[in-house]
């Protein structure tokens, strides 16, 4: 079942302004294993990376009790506190310079009720335009959709673990690499980002609060190592990123990242050892 809701927030334009400063995308450069040394102002903003700034501010006094910061974006109450990202839609118009002052204009353009066999939820989609300073068209223009769900419920003792999923049936890869995400990782990331969510770095809280085996890897994470990836691999920048998040990925576990080369468009995607994918989509190479 699902039901369109016509909140007051949908369609409301909130603002923020941000500086592609040199330091953080050199501390975001080091935190993926690439020399900082190479990036000075003025150069390129390397497509991607982007996601580092326009961090939430919110005081410390204000976090919820898992560390969730917000999104920059007013999200209706639903009564639906536990919040997981779903994907990206990133379309890049043009290169941000680094130094250069930004702004981002953000809007909540749907929220949609569901209902399955897990329980109530909702899809909230946000709309990010990043411009460069003054500019009147924006340089990246993005979509990113969350899921809103039921808190967690306690794990019972003695109750069957439930089925995993299925892995879908992915193509052959042409490239493939093996990362293994630790805390070190996880911990930079998330202080480049300044995303206090708990379940990336307070392990008795990810386990014994939200029932998780591990640390979480931050979605962002896996989509910065698919980006260096295809990167790496293709040779260019891209000129779209499209990825879904189909599950999760825990801390010191290999996650296989694999990529299918094409002509205007690579397939990419990210799976464990037992070929659970953990997010996939696509790196556009042509406007």
């Amino acid at each position: 079942m699902t039901a369109t809701i016509d909140e007051p927030l949908v369609g409301l334009a909130q603002q923020a302004d941000d500086v592609c400063a040199l330091p953080l995308v050199r501390r975001l450069s080091a935190t993926l294993d690439i020399d900082p040394s190479r990036w000075h102002e003025g150069d390129a903003l390397p497509r991607g990376w982007h996601l580092a700034f326009f961090s939430v501010d919110t005081c410390q006094a204000d976090l919820r009790g898992d560390g969730f910061a917000g999104l920059g974006v007013t999200l209706p109450n639903l009564g639906l506190p536990r919040i997981v990202f779903g994907g990206r839609n990133i379309r890049f118009i043009r290169d941000i310079p680094i130094g250069s002052k930004m702004k981002r204009v953000s809007k909540l353009t749907a929220v949609d009720r569901k209902e399955g066999r897990s329980g109530k939820f909702a899809v909230a989609s946000i709309q990010h335009d990043t411009f460069i300073a003054d500019d009147a068209e924006p340089a990246i223009v993005e979509i990113y959709n969350y899921v809103m769900r039921e808190a967690a419920k306690p794990a019972v003792p003695g109750a069957p673990a439930a089925a995993p999923p299925k892995p879908p049936s992915m193509p052959e890869p042409t490239h493939r690499k093996i990362v293994v995400p630790d805390e070190m990782l996880l911990f930079r990331v998330s202080a480049v980002m300044f995303n206090p969510h708990r379940i990336h770095y307070d392990l008795p809280y990810a386990t014994d609060k939200e029932a998780y085996p591990s640390l979480v890897v931050n979605g962002s994470v896996t989509s910065l190592m698919l980006l260096e990836f295809f990167r790496s691999e293709a040779a260019v920048e891209p000129t779209s990123i499209v990825l879904r998040n189909a599950g999760l990925a825990y801390c010191r576990r290999p996650l296989r990242l694999n990529a299918v080369e094409g002509e205007n468009e690579w397939r990419v995607w990210a799976d464990d050892e037992e070929g659970n994918v953990v997010v996939e989509g696509t790196m556009g190479v042509t406007a």
